[in-house]
């Protein structure tokens, strides 16, 4: 637990007030949207004004996202197998396309030709 708030980052670049709830979501990998709903249900619960001051303290003195920890193309989460699996379907799908409309022996090329030379 304490190594987990010792390697806590503040998301500036993805956060809408200090970044905290953006880091939070980082951390654990949950979706940002849920964790800034549950961040204010908590604020609202909790002694508002009193809410306010850990949340501040964590949004000033937590250390910001280096850009090395911004990787995986910008994405806030470490891609999934199935965010891995539907690229490689997509790359398939696409090489397939490719290899129809580029071949010699296709019926689209073919076609082509013919109206070139018509």
């Amino acid at each position: 637990m304490m190594r987990a708030l010792r390697n806590f980052r503040v998301d500036r670049r993805n956060g809408k007030v200090l970044g905290v709830c953006a880091g939070i979501a980082n951390q654990t990998g949950w979706d940002v949207t849920f964790v800034r709903v549950g961040v204010a249900v908590l604020m609202i619960a909790v002694a508002f004004p009193w809410s306010l001051v850990p949340y501040a303290l964590a949004g000033f003195f937590g250390r910001q996202r280096s850009a090395v920890e911004d990787g995986y193309g910008g994405m806030t989460r470490k891609p999934s197998d199935e965010d891995l699996a539907e690229a490689r379907a997509m790359t398939a799908r696409a090489a397939e396309i490719e290899s129809c409309v580029a071949s010699e022996n296709s019926s689209l090329a073919r076609e082509i030709e013919k109206l070139r030379q018509a």
